[in-house]
C-alpha cells in the first residue's frame, strides 16, 4: 500500500515551470499588445480610430484598459505559480492541503484550488 503523494517530485515541478513561463510570456506579450494599442490612442488623439466617433473610441479605449487590468493581474497569479515552484509548494490545495490534479494545473496552472475545493466555495 502506496504513500498519498502530498507533493510535485521536482521533476513534475521543472515541467510546470516550463509550462508557467511559456504562459507568462504569452500574457506579457498580450499586455505590450494592449499597452500599444493604448499609446497609439493616446498617441492620435484627434485622428479617430479608422472612423470611430469619439463615443466609439472612449469605450474602446476603456475596454483595452481593463483587458490590461485583467491581464496584470492574470500575470501576477502566473508569477505567483512560479514562486510557488520555486518553493515546492505547487500545486498544493490551499482548502485541502491535497494535491490538486496534473489535468487542472495543466489547465490552469496558475490553480490554487482543486475541482473539489472549487466546487464546495460555490
Amino acid at each position: 500500500m502506496g504513500r498519498k503523494k502530498t507533493r510535485y517530485t521536482d521533476r513534475e515541478l521543472a515541467q510546470f515551470d516550463k509550462l508557467l513561463t511559456e504562459k507568462l510570456d504569452q500574457a506579457q506579450g498580450q499586455l505590450g499588445f494592449y499597452l500599444q494599442q493604448i499609446a497609439e490612442i493616446a498617441d492620435n488623439p484627434d485622428s479617430k480610430q479608422k472612423g470611430l466617433d469619439d463615443g466609439t473610441s472612449t469605450v474602446e479605449t476603456e475596454r483595452l484598459y481593463t483587458m490590461a487590468a485583467r491581464q496584470r493581474k492574470h500575470i501576477q497569479h502566473l508569477e505567483n505559480a512560479k514562486m510557488r515552484v520555486k518553493n515546492k509548494a505547487f500545486g498544493i490545495c490551499r482548502e485541502t492541503g491535497n494535491l490538486i490534479s496534473k489535468e487542472r494545473l495543466k489547465a490552469v496552472p496558475h490553480a490554487t484550488l482543486s475541482i473539489a475545493a472549487k466546487q464546495q466555495k460555490r
